[in-house]
């Protein structure tokens, strides 16, 4: 068994629990509230903020140059290309540029985003690795479950799970968890054992991300 596989397996009930979630089958069979959709959109894009900083942050934190040169290259796309493309995306659901700059993050979003930095601040490269997978991994997984299950008639929904049921995002995913296997090689006892709590911590969140935008939770 690989190590991400062993991340995941220890971690099989909340991972399964946001897989479940009713925010992600309600996109998948097209009745989710538009508005609790809306508010996901408009704090995803805050998160997207500081998803970018933890990029730059493995790049910084990476032993490796090939690694540098990925972690570099994603932080790049994520703050120009998928935040522009996420400002596209918002304003078919009729979010503004002004909405997305001036919305305030909610309690679960800062919840976090202050985890996966403090994470990749404190901890080592590794434990930075394990906490950035399953947002990567998850999003592929919940995009390829729901494709698979056929697309809703809703365009928006249907929208979303082809983005994240794509090839290329599929293979970002193979990519960190390629990653998360080569950082945990020579990692034992103690090492692992931060890497599974930082993979369980991010998976905890994602699930508190789904539970917030569900209940449109503002502060």
């Amino acid at each position: 068994m690989s190590f991400s596989a062993e991340l995941r397996e220890a971690s099989a009930p909340a991972w399964e629990a946001m897989l479940g979630h009713p925010f992600v089958r309600g996109i998948g069979d097209g009745t989710l509230p538009e508005e609790r959709f809306r508010f996901y959109v408009r704090q995803d894009f805050l998160f997207l903020t500081d998803y970018g900083r933890l990029l730059a942050l493995g790049a910084a934190r990476a032993p490796r140059l090939e690694w540098m040169r990925r972690f570099s290259a994603l932080a790049g796309s994520v703050l120009e290309t998928e935040m522009d493309l996420h400002r596209q995306f918002a304003a078919r659901w009729g979010i503004t540029a002004e909405q997305l700059e001036t919305e305030l993050t909610a309690p679960a979003t800062d919840a976090y985003t202050s985890f996966l930095l403090r994470t990749a601040t404190l901890g080592d490269f590794s434990e930075l690795v394990a906490a950035l997978l399953p947002c990567m991994w998850s999003y592929a997984d919940i995009g390829s479950r729901l494709a698979a299950g056929g697309l809703p008639d809703h365009e928006g929904y249907a929208e979303w799970i082809a983005m994240y049921a794509s090839d290329e995002f599929s293979e970002l995913a193979t990519w960190c968890r390629e990653l998360a296997d080569a950082a945990a090689d020579g990692v034992v006892g103690p090492g692992r054992r931060r890497m599974h709590a930082a993979f369980r911590g991010s998976t905890e969140h994602e699930i508190a991300f789904w539970d917030s935008a569900w209940r449109a939770e503002a502060r």
